[in-house]
């Protein structure tokens, strides 16, 4: 990560967050596990900002025919993990002994590239949808974790 980058403060908080997680862990003895969450998707998911939740957002944009936005040229790929089996996971995580201390990443094995996410909504939806590819954002560049 660019601790100076355009996405420094996400990033930074993130960090600190399991830095104070760890040196409680430490200094108080307390059982804790850090988990860290990859893409998940499912009913109740806003669409939200428009660099954000990739799945909500093209499928809102889908059943309302509007263009699928994709940044990059779409072959960047995403681990995509479905909301309750997200809740399964960290649950799991949070009763197994042998994950005090630890650092958990929560996410599919699999990996789905944008440009075919956007083909299988558009399928799914029925949607007319054509897709729009922009430049990634100043946010994101080499150095800068993606969302």
């Amino acid at each position: 990560m660019n601790p100076v980058g355009p996405r420094s403060c996400y990033d930074e908080a993130k960090r600190a967050g399991e830095a104070f997680i760890n040196a409680y862990r430490i200094q108080h003895g307390l059982d804790t596990r850090i988990q860290r969450i990859f893409n998940a998707f499912g009913p109740r998911i806003r669409p939200g900002h428009i660099y954000g939740r990739v799945v909500a957002r093209f499928i809102d944009q889908a059943l309302s025919n509007r263009p699928l936005t994709v940044f990059g040229d779409g072959t960047q790929t995403r681990s995509l993990t479905y909301v309750s089996d997200m809740v399964e996971g960290i649950l799991r995580v949070a009763w197994v002994t042998e994950a005090s201390g630890e650092v958990v990443n929560l996410g599919s094995i699999l990996e789905t590239r944008v440009i075919d996410l956007t083909e299988t909504i558009r399928r799914l939806t029925n949607s007319d949808s054509r897709i729009e590819f922009h430049p990634l954002p100043a946010t994101i560049r080499k150095g800068d974790a993606q969302t």
